[in-house]
């Protein structure tokens, strides 16, 4: 830069003409004060300044035919490099064609510099060409004004350089904005010489020896006097802060990371609530899965904009002091309630000094960047008040974005709300958004939603560690809003900001600019552009406008919507862009997944329909308004506290225990086989009890079918697994309003995935707790749930009693079963379901369904029940039988879920889904999209196999939104479960009430339930009997909801049903001494579980590094039903103890003994060989994770005498490698020497950072995991263990697998690629023996993947690891008992 500086002191003098020097000097004053981005338009008059900007080599120029584009191609540069971009035009129109992109430049406030050329003087207003007048062509849009004389050697060549330092100075203070100087030039244009005198050049000698501009522009620091008097300004602004009641922090555009960081800080610091425009780069915000706490610590209302469709919550939520960071909000529905809020205190924070208060609202207008506001706000503190307030803002924000959210997803045509919810997949950290006017900006800041991503490094963990937000940088032209331009300030945004940039536009806003498009094939640096344009074939944001409910169609479609035909696919075709139209959901996800790694520019083009999407959004209003008032009507009816934490927390759970009960059933269950040698038929279960700290107590039931692929023992593990977690567990508010709350409790409280918890056990669970919180607030189930307020009067009487559905098991002869379904008729049953397809002949079954509806008449509704038991083609040939019967539906007709659809096209039967839906617990909504046929009628939920009533009420939901019945269905439970799923029944006609209200549809009839299992009962669980009976009033067979209210809150057990009641287990906690060669240990033990008689049915736990025995503990409970159960810390951990011969004499344990002691794996094998022989005489299965796998594995190839069986829990056999070996020793040598220099909590810290704890990291109970590492009472013996037991010093033992004869199960986490990796080669080397018999070598070992977890697998998903070791260890016990000879 220099040697060219020096050089211009030569070339001035060379320029031919004045023209091309006055040129070169601005050219080269810009590229010093960093403006080297230059946008130009052709044309004659500027060519000097042309000709001098692209033969500059510090300057990236670009040019477009059409100056209006450019312009705006200049402002999204400027948008996205937060410097200038440099303007060259010609004279004339081409100078006013800049007037759009200069007013948006000035409304928001962006610098750019326009070098307008021009004729000289004495041409104007004489009729020369392409002259008008142009000075102050653009009025108050620019800061600054100055028309140049056209070039002369008679004026200092300074003034050129003095006067463009003053330009760029106006354009980047505040208020940054455009300015615009006037450039005249004489003839010649070209480079044709002209005589000028180098006069002109005096006093640029200094200049031209440098590489500085000429005139330096110096912010002077505030002094201290004024730093003072600013603190006394703001003294009023901090006094109203700090006695703030009800804050909002609104956050507006920010536009570079020190100001999310600012921020984010100021969020985290005062606890107010955030609203965060779309602009501000937060709304999209994307959450390192690592750090959940932070979005619990700062509470963002994405969709407050919607709750406020609430008249109940705008009256309610009323703010007192309102902080909006950064000018201008997106949503015009949060601007109306600061309105409302008035008169409350309304802090303005930003960095330009002009009025954005278009409410007249704001208190207090500050000045000030972001980042100095913050760090003034920081130093005070702030009281955290109203949380009660804030927990029903959490509340109502979760529900009605989780409406959202259903309302999109269960809608599977490809809607414009879709789009805004789905694009922030597509953006990751290295790419930005650009997002037009209109509709585009309103639908993505309504729609869009943050994300939770696990794809960061320990740099990002490092680097993050305060706030792990991945922000999203979000830009539009939203200071005059315009829609022209867009797609050339997106493509200067790409250029500007270096960034893969996804624009999204509307048709209009597309073909408004499509000159723009040109631009796009310059070369230039910047990364590609995905432009999504939402075709609706014109102006949709006027279908949502007033304007459309009172104008005729005819004069809204040609002057407001002004709907085209315009192929957007044949223009790209002309610019040479790539193009793709999507039309469904799958088509967009493709498109933008394909786009991520095409590597080129490209067009997504989604297909719209301006009436679809004005339906689809004003329904979608209705249930957001809904669901805000559902959500505050629930949360009203409790006496919440002001001072309650931001869970929630209604009390906490005393204790939980359960019952075995056994009842008699009068017949077998129609969900098995007949068994005609059984004369004695039996239900069995589980009485969940949950005690609150106030007495309160609720009942659940867990009922399992064997069926199903659980089964009591199943069931019974996870209950005691959940009564040592539910002890202490504070139940929140926020559970009875379902739609996710009670996967989130589940998850958050109780560290478990909910997908995990057996359906059953999840039924019984979220019964208990709803009836508990019910009875604290004297309340019931169904108002909990419905609050009485939201139902008015009509839909009131369908909320009494619930209309059931018979139940026949039709295996008898046809008039048989009529004969039966007459009786029922005459009892008030109105619908009947009849089990089929028992008999192997589907034809006797059409005969009994024939006989049926010729005997009960065409009033009653038939429905039958195939249970999966036909072939396609027998399904069909009862269909055929049947299709004059009128049958309400057919339920499960055929094997195969892949031929439902077919069936029902082909049979033109309607039909039911039950066994098709029983595997939808985890993402129940995708998996139903494809049965949204009108062929399925019905959806039959059985509570107690879909996982409980979250589960079941969004399935339901979902088959109602869609026009179909959503049939509540028993499974043979008893009157404690009948008695809830009544009162779930009348829920869910409630609910299916509302929506039809909502979205104009007749109300049908109350829906038969299939609760008809009640007459099996033969006798119940509860002394007060269930009321299912004849009503009089309707001459029905109805349930009563205030019948099963009241068994629910009083309910009196049945003690003669009861076979066992079983509390958590308590510990046995002691300590074994155990001398090996050269020491003595004392280890730690931790016992639950019999000392029954078979001596070897014991499973022997072992931790990892850094670990203890007490985390085995919840694992230890569940399992001790079966097993003898214990748990050590050992040798180096936790209470364990080590302690030499010598100083054992000397009665002194000192650590110079402790260095002495040896703790290899061959060591400490021995010392577990003699624990176990103090335990039992006979064997132990041994469970050992990581370090403890390691050990297990050893102990099961080394002495088999004492191990019946070992269960690898993300375990390695060794380092096979010599290198690797000695590098992995020199590694753990260094980190023993570190934990004992810096200490155990410094060594944690950085443990933990690992690629390996990446999943765990993302655990809710990260925190109190790692806190219970602190827990060693001998750090230098813990640093021992590491060192000497580190896999580096081990000898490697994947040639022993070849010679394992100890049964191996081999457990893994679906994350935990390393050790999935060592699994398989594991399994390999057990396979394959020296003797090649591979048969008897399967036998032996056995690989578990334990899904939604990584390394850390008994702590991040401890429930399928319970079952595997146990079914491992039945297994094991059986090979032992069928073998006696294995035991030695």
């Amino acid at each position: 830069m220099l040697d060219n500086a020096i050089g211009m002191n030569y070339s001035l003098g060379d320029h031919v003409n004045i023209n091309a020097v006055w040129a070169s000097l601005l050219i080269e004053e810009c590229s010093r004060l960093g403006l080297t981005y230059f946008c130009i338009a052709p044309g004659s008059r500027s060519s000097p300044l042309a000709v001098a900007a692209s033969t500059h080599p510090l300057i990236t120029c670009i040019a477009c035919y059409d100056e209006r584009s450019l312009a705006f191609h200049a402002l999204g540069y400027a948008r996205g490099s937060h410097r200038p971009a440099v303007i060259i035009t010609s004279s004339g129109t081409a100078v006013s064609n800049l007037l759009p992109a200069v007013v948006e430049a000035s409304q928001d406030f962006v610098p750019v510099l326009l070098l307008t050329a021009d004729r000289p003087p004495e041409l104007l207003d004489a009729g020369a060409n392409q002259a008008i007048n142009q000075v102050n062509h653009f009025g108050s849009f620019v800061r600054f004004f100055f028309s140049l004389p056209a070039p002369t050697d008679q004026i200092p060549a300074r003034m050129i350089l003095t006067t463009l330092d003053s330009a760029v100075h106006w354009a980047t203070s505040s208020p940054y904005g455009p300015v615009h100087i006037n450039c005249p030039f004489r003839e010649p244009l070209d480079n044709s010489p002209k005589h000028w005198m180098s006069s002109c050049l005096k006093g640029l000698d200094i200049w031209t020896s440098s590489i500085e501009p000429f005139t330096k522009y110096i912010q002077v620091q505030h002094s201290h006097a004024c730093k003072s008097y600013t603190y006394g300004q703001m003294a009023e602004v901090l006094e109203l802060v700090q006695g703030v009641n009800k804050g909002l922090l609104l956050v507006g555009a920010v536009h570079n990371e020190d100001e999310i960081w600012a921020v984010l800080h100021l969020a985290r610091h005062i606890r107010w609530p955030v609203v965060a425009d779309i602009l501000s780069g937060l709304r999209l915000r994307k959450l390192l899965a690592s750090f959940l706490e932070t979005e619990q610590n700062i509470l963002f209302l994405d969709h407050l904009d919607h709750a406020l469709l609430s008249e109940s919550v705008k009256d309610w939520i009323q703010f007192d002091v309102i902080i909006q960071i950064g000018s201008r909000i997106t949503s015009k529905r949060i601007s109306q309630m600061i309105e409302e809020c008035f008169p409350c205190t309304y802090i303005l924070v930003d960095n330009h000094p002009c009025r954005h208060d278009p409410s007249h609202s704001v208190t207090h207008r500050i000045q000030s960047t972001i980042v100095q506001f913050v760090d003034f706000l920081l130093k005070v503190q702030v009281p955290h008040r109203s949380s009660k307030w804030c927990s029903f803002l959490r509340a109502l924000d979760m529900m009605v974005a989780s409406e959202i959210s259903f309302q999109i997803c269960a809608d599977y045509s490809l809607t414009e709300p879709h789009v805004a919810h789905e694009l922030s997949r597509a953006l990751t950290s290295n790419s930005a958004l650009f997002v037009g006017n209109s509709m585009a900006v309103r639908d993505v800041d309504m729609y869009g939603r943050n994300w939770t991503t696990c794809t960061h490094t320990v740099a990002d963990i490092m680097l993050n560690s305060e706030f792990q937000h991945q922000w999203i940088r979000v830009a539009g032209n939203r200071g005059a809003s315009g829609i022209d331009g867009l797609l050339s300030t997106a493509i200067g945004f790409a250029v500007g900001c270096n960034k893969h940039v996804l624009c999204v536009v509307g048709d209009i806003s597309f073909l408004h600019d499509t000159n723009g498009l040109a631009i796009l094939k310059q070369r230039m640096k910047r990364k590609p552009i995905l432009m999504l344009v939402i075709n609706n074939h014109g102006g949709a944001i006027f279908s949502l406008l007033p304007i459309a409910d009172r104008t005729e169609p005819r004069i809204l479609d040609q002057y407001f919507y002004t709907t085209h035909n315009i192929s957007i696919q044949n223009l790209c075709l002309a610019h040479g862009l790539n193009h793709v139209q999507v039309k469904t959901k799958v088509e967009l996800e493709e498109a933008l997944s394909m786009s991520q790694h095409l590597g080129t520019d490209r067009v997504i083009e989604v297909e719209s329909c301006i009436d679809a999407n004005a339906t689809f959004h004003s329904m979608l209003r209705k249930f957001a308004r809904q669901s805000a008032d559902h959500t505050l009507n629930v949360l009203s009816q409790f006496s919440v506290p002001d001072t309650i934490s931001c869970s929630l927390s209604i009390c906490k759970i005393c204790r939980m225990e359960y019952s075995l009960y056994r009842i008699q059933l009068c017949a077998p269950p129609t969900s098995s086989y007949i068994d005609h040698n059984r004369s004695r038929f039996c239900r069995e279960g589980f009485i969940l009890s949950l005690y609150l700290e106030d007495g309160s107590v609720g009942y659940g039931e867990v009922a399992p079918l064997e069926i199903h692929k659980e089964n009591l023992l199943d069931a019974e593990e996870q209950l005691r697994f959940l009564l040592h977690f539910m002890t202490g567990a504070k139940i929140s508010y926020f559970l009875p309003l379902l739609k996710g709350s009670f996967s989130s409790w589940i998850w958050s409280t109780l560290g478990i995935p909910a997908c995990e918890i057996f359906p059953s056990v999840r039924c019984g669970l979220e019964m208990a707790i709803l009836n508990a919180i019910a009875v604290k607030h004297g309340s019931s189930v169904l108002n909990i749930l419905y609050p009485l307020t939201e139902i008015d009067e009509e839909i009131s009487k369908r909320s009494t009693s619930i209309k059931i559905c018979a139940l026949i098991d039709s295996n008898k002869s046809p008039v048989e079963v009529a004969s039966i379904a007459t009786t029922l008729v005459e009892e008030g049953f109105t619908a009947i379901k009849l089990k089929v397809a028992r008999r192997a002949d589907p034809i006797k079954d059409a005969e009994v369904i024939q006989e049926v509806r010729k005997k009960v008449g065409h009033r009653i509704e038939l429905r039958v029940d195939a249970n999966r038991n036909w072939t396609y083609q027998e399904a069909l040939e009862f269909g055929f039988l049947v299709k004059d019967c009128d049958l309400q539906y057919i339920e499960e007709p055929v094997q195969s879920e892949e031929d439902i659809i077919k069936y029902c096209e082909e049979s033109g039967l309607p039909v039911a889904l039950d066994e098709t839906i029983d595997k939808f617990q985890k993402d129940p909504l995708n998996m139903l999209e494809k049965y949204a046929h009108p062929g399925i009628v019905a959806i039959v939920i059985k509570p107690s196999v879909i996982g409980g009533f979250e589960n079941a009420g969004l399935i339901a939901r979902w088959a109602q939104r869609h026009g179909k019945m959503a049939v509540v269905s028993a499974a043979f439970e008893s009157g404690l479960g009948l008695s809830a799923y009544i009162i779930f029944s009348s829920y869910l006609e409630l609910q299916n009430a509302y929506l039809c209200k909502v979205m104009n549809r007749e109300l049908c009839p109350p829906v038969a339930q299939g609760l008809g299992t009640y007459q099996w009962l033969k006798e119940d669980v509860t002394t007060d009997p269930i009321s299912i009976c004849h009503n009089s009033c309707s001459g029905f067979v109805e349930a009563s909801v205030a019948k099963a209210t009241h068994i629910l809150q009083n309910l009196q057990i049945n003690n003669d049903v009861i076979c066992k009641t079983s509390m958590e287990e308590q510990v046995l906690r002691y300590q074994l001494n155990v001398n090996s060669k050269d020491f003595c240990s004392f280890i730690k033990v931790q016992e639950i579980g019999q000392r029954i008689d078979i001596q070897d049915n014991i499973l022997l736990f072992l931790h990892g590094f850094l670990g203890t025995g007490e985390e085995w503990i919840p694992i230890m409970k569940a399992i001790s039903g079966s097993a003898r159960c214990i748990s050590i810390d050992l040798p180096g951990h936790g209470g364990s103890k080590m302690q030499n011969h010598v100083a054992k004499a000397m009665q002194e344990i000192t650590t110079k003994a402790t260095q002495e002691i040896t703790l290899s794996i061959d060591v400490i094998a021995d010392v577990l060989y003699k624990l176990i022989e103090q335990i039992t005489p006979g064997k132990v299965t041994l469970v050992g994770y990581s370090m403890g796998a390691r050990i297990a594995l050893y102990m099961a190839l080394r002495f088999s005498d004492k191990i019946k069986g070992t269960v690898i829990i993300s375990g390695s056999p060794g380092l096979r490698d010599n290198i690797a070996r000695k590098i992995r020793r020199a590694e753990d040598d260094s980190r023993a020497c570190s934990l004992v220099t810096h200490g155990l909590q410094v060594f944690l810290d950085t443990w933990y950072t690992g690629e390996l704890w990446e999943s765990l990291r993302s655990h809710p109970h990260f925190n109190r995991i790692v806190a219970s590492r602190l827990l060693h009472e001998d750090v230098q013996s813990l640093s021992k263990a590491l060192s000497d037991l580190s896999v580096g010093r081990q000898p490697p033992l994947w040639e022993d697998l070849k010679l394992c004869s100890t049964p191996l199960l081999i457990v893994v986490g679906e994350k935990d690629k390393k050790f999935k990796s060592i699994a398989e080669k594991m399994c390999y080397e057990l396979s394959h023996d020296e003797k090649g018999s591979d048969d008897l070598r399967n036998q032996i070992y056995e690989m578990v993947e334990i899904p939604n977890c990584g390394h850390a697998v008994h702590l991040e998903n401890p429930l399928p690891v319970i079952r595997a070791v146990r079914q491992f260890l039945t297994r094991v016990n059986q090979n032992s008992t069928s073998n006696p000879e294995s035991n030695g």
